[in-house]
């Protein structure tokens, strides 16, 4: 596939399907590239993903966004992130920090969760490299420890903790201002892909939050734009 085609895999979840059409169109709304969106739609996974929900996980696409690679026949590089994001700026700059050095690039967090619940009351889980995989840069020829079998079977740290590879050094930083924490981090003019990690704007006690306004701007602009 051409590296002019941003590929970008996202987490979906049926309790937040707003959330990922308003991404989408936050991504559309400032692109100066090709975009090729894919959801993680467990539904949509057959038999590629088997593993029993874990009670600790928050959302149905916690595990199942290591598939990225292998759903990319580990050819080229893909993008995954949350749904709970809203993209302020192009992601094709995003893409353009692209580094063949590593196997996968994402922001390092390094933070406390100010808050013990998220998502529809889960328990806000605490571990070393926390939402380090809620956005990642797959280079996807390069991950090809993340079998089907692989996927299904490992431990959610040694997953979500990047386990897999064999050394940290294949681990590229990318700016944090590219997955900026909501409500964690103070606010940020030029957070460029803002993360409502403790629920999202889409539930109404979340209005006040940083950026909320310009989520339901852009929930806002969907909807008038299916009722014409």
């Amino acid at each position: 596939m051409k590296d002019d085609l941003i590929r970008i895999f996202i987490g979906f979840d049926s309790k937040e399907i707003v959330a990922y059409h308003v991404l989408c169109q936050s991504i559309l709304e400032h692109s100066s590239a090709p975009v090729a969106f894919s959801p993680i739609v467990l539904s949509n996974l057959g038999g590629l993903f088997t593993r029993e929900r874990n009670p600790l996980q928050s959302t149905e696409f916690s595990f199942s966004r290591f598939l990225v690679p292998y759903l990319s026949n580990y050819e080229g590089w893909s993008i995954f992130m949350d749904c709970d994001m809203l993209a302020r700026a192009d992601i094709a700059k995003l893409w353009s920090l692209r580094d063949d050095r590593y196997a996968v690039m994402c922001v390092k967090h390094d933070y406390v969760p100010k808050v013990e619940t998220k998502f529809l009351g889960q328990t806000q889980t605490k571990y070393e490299k926390k939402n380090w995989s809620s956005m990642i840069l797959f280079n996807n020829a390069k991950c090809r420890a993340l079998t089907r079998d692989y996927v299904n079977s490992a431990t959610g740290l040694q997953l979500h903790q990047f386990k897999w590879l064999d050394s940290e050094e294949k681990i590229g930083a990318i700016p944090v201002v590219w997955n900026y924490l909501v409500n964690e981090y103070d606010y940020r003019e030029d957070a460029k892909l803002v993360h409502f990690t403790d629920g999202g704007p889409y539930f109404e006690e979340y209005r006040n939050d940083d950026y909320a306004p310009e989520w339901f701007a852009m929930r806002d602009r969907v909807i008038s734009v299916q009722q014409k």
